[in-house]
């Protein structure tokens, strides 16, 4: 990935300077300069709350924007920002027109598909992101309970009580309440974090400098700090938590020095550090933890094994940078996102060539969700749009999500029933709900 933060700056600014034209022709509702100006803004706004209002469901039945957004006060539709945003967001590439060279290989899918319904968008909660390639910052516990990234917070969000609360505050210091082995005593200042993953009643944040900083969240105060290397190109990609056979918490960090990391959070210790020729920017462990996937600053991904770190596979297909994978429940197959905009879909029994390959509109893949009981896939763009896909029917069928704003992370529930998309927008950041659709027929309900 890239290397410092200069790039996320220059890359987000280009990203804005192309929609300066489109946002010139907008009222100044859309861009938040003048929400009090008139009487039919009262429902944009929570007096009582003094807050933006949120969206419900019902609400978005009866023809309001999901967002809020009041295009029929502005000087443009939505139609039309939509064809001007697919005509000039500005994809990433390092390989340059790695996105138009792999769309002839795209499977066609059939859209509108209807699996997850949209339930509220909470606009009091405001999902941020501080890398433009890693967007990994929203995880889901419950159906209910949401962790995500809120400037130098790790935030908790109840969607029953529509409440928040502080778990992590980073921007002061942060030391260890615990005593580990190995654990950096006088902790961080001001970490800036980079990656984030929350399993059950356990966080892990990773940070740019190399930071973890691990917490139990049914304990005060932090568990173990550490840092994976004090090289300069020590950025934390992402984090991926699991339990061993045995039980045990475990997991891993994959980082910009090349390498991939295994903790032990009974131990509190490191136990294997696999190298590779390039950064890594995401490891998954399949179910069975037999096999690691492998993917980041090069086009082929690798099969690796999780006790060795020997190479066992290479996967070839993709034409730029990855930046997410993830394991289908059932073990045989997982996908891999890139910055050519595609998924990859595998099949370890014939790694040859992907079996299916999933096309986005805006941008890179950056991140991939499976739901627990292998139904449903869902892959993030950069922006804009998330992708549904009913795995069950071999992803002919996509429910394509489509809004606008930058994507800080995705997560499905544990129990499948929910989906959540954080956007990062100046104006109209929030967190998106999504209910998995049930078709209880009236004998279904009898029985």
């Amino acid at each position: 990935m890239s290397n410092y933060q200069g790039d996320d700056a220059e890359y987000m600014e280009d990203v804005d300077d192309e929609m300066e034209d489109v946002e010139d022709d907008m009222d100044d509702e859309f861009r938040g300069d003048d929400l009090g100006a008139s009487d039919s803004d009262v429902e944009e706004f929570d007096y009582s709350n003094n807050k933006v209002a949120d969206t419900s469901a019902e609400q978005a039945r009866k023809g309001k924007d999901i967002q809020g957004i009041p295009w029929d006060r502005l000087s443009i539709s939505r139609e039309k920002y939509r064809q001007t945003r697919l005509e000039q967001y500005k994809n990433y590439e390092n390989v340059p027109n790695s996105g138009e060279s792999s769309e002839k290989v795209c499977k066609v899918t059939q859209k509108g598909g209807l699996f997850y319904d949209f339930w509220r968008n909470s606009r009091s909660i405001k999902s941020t992101i501080l890398h433009f390639q890693l967007r990994n910052l929203v995880w889901a516990t419950s159906k209910h309970d949401v962790y995500l990234m809120s400037n130098f917070l790790v935030t908790h969000y109840s969607s029953l009580t529509s409440g928040k609360h502080e778990v992590l505050n980073v921007r002061g210091h942060v030391a260890p309440s615990e005593k580990h082995p190995g654990s950096l005593l006088e902790g961080f200042t001001q970490t800036q974090v980079s990656t984030l993953a929350v399993k059950d009643d356990f966080l892990v944040a990773g940070g740019f400098q190399g930071e973890l900083i691990c917490k139990h969240l049914d304990r005060p105060g932090v568990s173990f700090c550490s840092r994976t290397t004090y090289d300069d190109n020590a950025i934390t990609n992402a984090i991926e938590i699991y339990n061993k056979p045995s039980g045990a918490l475990h997991f891993t960090a994959s980082n910009n020095d090349c390498g991939v990391r295994d903790f032990d959070m009974e131990r509190y210790q490191l136990v294997k550090h696999f190298r590779f020729p390039w950064p890594v920017n995401h490891a998954s462990l399949s179910p069975d933890g037999k096999l690691l996937a492998i993917v980041g600053d090069n086009p082929e991904g690798l099969i690796v094994d999780p006790n060795t770190g020997k190479t066992l596979e290479t996967l070839s297909g993709h034409l730029d940078f990855s930046f997410a994978s993830a394991w289908h429940p059932d073990g045989v197959t997982f996908s891999t996102g890139n910055q050519d905009k595609t998924c990859r879909v595998w099949d370890i029994r014939n790694l040859s060539q992907s079996v299916a390959v999933l096309k986005g509109n805006l941008g890179a893949i950056r991140s991939i969700r499976y739901t627990s009981d292998g139904k449903y896939m869902a892959m993030a763009e950069p922006a804009d749009f998330v992708h549904v896909y009913d795995v069950s029917n071999g992803y002919e069928t996509e429910q394509e999500i489509d809004f606008f704003g930058e994507i800080s992370g995705i997560s499905f529930s544990p129990d499948t029933e929910a989906l959540f998309i954080g956007v990062w927008d100046r104006t109209y950041g929030s967190l998106l709900e999504f209910g998995r659709r049930r078709n209880y027929s009236y004998l279904d309900s009898y029985l």
